[in-house]
């Protein structure tokens, strides 16, 4: 069996189970995650929501990192080819960028909604005060975030400090990695 076999029965397994979420990044094995899952998400595409993210190198060169407009425009219409799919329903922010003017990296992600390719926002890796730095700039230009991506566990419990009443003040959503 390929690895889009085994992805579609993997899949298959999780809509049986009620799960209808998955998550991906377009850094996860060099983009090969994000063709994985389209292939297996074929045909059903209508029934799951997809989540990618953008931040971490795709190649070598200057644009090819960071949440600078290009990155994150060229970055989105990438996933999009690799996910054979026409819009992405959560397209997140994977990391903190202190290089790119956070307005710039909002602006373009604007662009992505308001194109229809993404259907909406969210953020992961991101320390309360960039959190909520990346909340203000986004209300500035009339873009909302609605979740956040955090490392959480019962190991690694230092979300719920600032994080997650962030989550509840703000009205966000979280997704957990790593539990």
């Amino acid at each position: 069996a390929t690895g889009a076999d085994e992805a579609r029965r993997q899949v298959d397994q999780c809509l049986d189970a009620g799960v209808n979420l998955f998550d991906t990044a377009d850094v996860y094995s060099g983009g090969l995650a994000e063709e994985i899952l389209g292939q297996a998400l074929k045909g059903r595409r209508d029934d799951v929501l997809v989540a990618t993210k953008v931040r971490m190198a795709m190649g070598d060169g200057p644009n090819d990192a960071g949440l600078s407009r290009h990155h994150v425009v060229t970055g989105c219409e990438a996933s999009l080819r690799r996910l054979g799919t026409d819009h992405i329903d959560l397209y997140q922010l994977h990391e903190w960028d202190g290089r790119t003017p956070l307005e710039e990296t909002v602006a373009a992600l604007g662009y992505l909604v308001s194109s229809g390719k993404v259907r909406y926002v969210g953020l992961s890796n991101y320390a309360g005060w960039q959190l909520m730095k990346a909340l203000g700039a986004g209300g500035q230009l009339g873009l909302r975030f609605v979740s956040q991506q955090i490392y959480y566990s019962l190991q690694a419990r230092d979300a719920e400090y600032e994080l997650m009443p962030a989550a509840v003040a703000q009205g966000l959503g979280v997704l957990v990695w790593f539990p």
